[in-house]
């Protein structure tokens, strides 16, 4: 019997590694941000990133102090951390959340769907595809990422399913 499952909150422009079965990881009330999951499922390990801006080129002195506020520089820190714990392209699984226009109700910024294009890139050219994903619509969304298992669980309008 497995222990009580503990829950990681990821902050917004934060990410989290773990290679603890009990892990829960968590990222609150995805808006425009997205919050991606990817999991190793030889090695058991995986992160949960939320990232809040597609290019960190808008501010690149904030980038280098926070790399995951962006999906350019946060995905690629992601990829390299679990990289540098053994994993590997072909087996990543990876999942997405978010990237709604939750306040942008008139398009005007598109940040949501620029974060998925940043995001569509960067796992493109490092040979990595997304299995499962809930973008875009108007609506917030948290999602769970257990890492004993990699099962990906999102919560929003009073509705959780898995991805």
């Amino acid at each position: 019997m497995r222990g009580v499952d503990l829950l990681q909150v990821v902050g917004i422009s934060e990410m989290l590694v773990s290679g603890d079965p009990t892990d829960v990881l968590v990222t609150y009330s995805l808006g425009s941000c997205i919050g991606l999951a990817v999991y190793d499922p030889v090695l058991h390990v995986g992160a949960l990133i939320h990232c809040m801006l597609p290019l960190s080129s808008i501010d690149l002195q904030k980038a280098q102090r926070n790399p995951f506020m962006f999906t350019d520089t946060g995905v690629s820190a992601l990829l390299k951390e679990l990289f540098g714990r053994g994993a590997t392209r072909n087996r990543l699984i990876a999942k997405v959340a978010g990237a709604s226009n939750l306040l942008d109700d008139q398009n005007r910024f598109n940040i949501g769907q620029r974060n998925m294009a940043v995001l569509r890139k960067i796992l493109w050219k490092n040979g990595i595809l997304l299995a499962k994903e809930d973008v875009g619509g108007s609506i917030p969304r948290s999602v769970y990422f257990h890492v004993v298992d990699g099962r990906t669980v999102v919560r929003a309008s009073g509705q959780e399913y898995e991805l």
